[in-house]
């Protein structure tokens, strides 16, 4: 069975340990603006969120690549960025829904979460258990499913020009 990266927003403090850890294990350096997950802040709220790639089925950013720069990982299902193929184009990074395929101007290439070839660094850096490796059906996955088949038409809806986008972080309580 599939593991998958299992994110519950409420038990985030926001200490960063996780973007530390991810840093580290990708570039060897203490980076977090080099970490494939970021914390997201909600300062007025005094609530933290991480967010990374959730390595979709139907992957945009893999279908996207005009090189075919990223490829499923038959032992984890990440879907990971060759760097020796990737051209630098970003067009992943436009066709990511979720804003979790990141380019990185030192490399000339893009970064994205690849489940450290599937012992998540994240995880065991977080002291909360905010991040967790679980069995994918743990990670809430098909709730998220769930909760998005039952969501309105996203066209039925106009939006203003100065209308920002709302984010919806779904937690591992209650069920949908």
């Amino acid at each position: 069975m599939l593991k998958a990266l299992k994110l519950e927003p409420e038990k985030c403090t926001g200490c960063l340990q996780c973007e530390m850890a991810c840093s580290y294990e990708n570039t060897g350096a203490f980076n977090p603006a080099k970490s494939r997950i970021k914390v997201f802040t909600f300062h007025e709220e005094g609530q933290f969120a991480p967010y990374t790639c959730t390595q979709c089925d139907e992957a945009w950013c893999m279908h996207a690549c005009p090189v075919e720069a990223i490829v499923v990982d038959m032992a984890t299902g990440a879907k990971n960025v060759l760097e020796d193929v990737c051209v630098g184009c970003k067009v992943c990074t436009i066709a990511c829904p979720f804003g979790t395929v990141n380019y990185e101007a030192d490399s000339g290439k893009v970064i994205k979460c690849d489940l450290c070839g599937g012992d998540p660094w994240c995880a065991k850096a977080c002291p909360t258990g905010a991040i967790t490796y679980t069995d994918s059906d743990a990670a809430g996955l098909e709730r998220m499913r769930a909760w998005a088949q039952q969501a309105p038409v996203a066209s039925a809806r106009t939006n203003t020009p100065n209308e920002k986008p709302i984010n919806v972080y779904l937690s591992g309580q209650g069920g949908v």
